[in-house]
């Protein structure tokens, strides 16, 4: 009977190895959405040569949450793109459950 609770946390070790922390999460999402916030910059203010940088970031839950609805976390990321004497503010959302992130409308700063 020795080799059971052996396993069960192996098995347990693996699970929690296998689980993201929101820090991690943010982390790996960081690049998408400032490439995100770039792209659109660029376009809008006609400005290739425009960079960004993270200004603030975040896990956000989702407003409904029950036993019928589950909404998904979201990476929140302000991101400020900066160029050609312009400057605009991005909010972007990456979902936690997928590899893409979307940049909404910039506010001029």
């Amino acid at each position: 009977m020795p080799k059971s609770p052996m396993i069960s946390m192996l098995i347990a070790a693996l699970v929690a190895a296998g689980c993201m922390s929101q820090a991690q999460f943010l982390a790996s999402r960081q690049p998408t959405a400032i490439q995100a916030a770039v792209s659109r910059g660029q376009f809008e203010m006609n400005c290739p040569s425009a960079t960004g940088k993270v200004l603030s970031q975040e896990v956000t839950h989702p407003a409904l949450q029950g036993p019928i609805v589950q909404g998904e976390e979201r990476g929140l990321f302000t991101i400020g793109v900066a160029g050609c004497g312009q400057r605009r503010v991005y909010q972007v959302f990456c979902p936690m459950g997928g590899d893409s992130c979307t940049a909404l409308e910039g506010q001029t700063q």
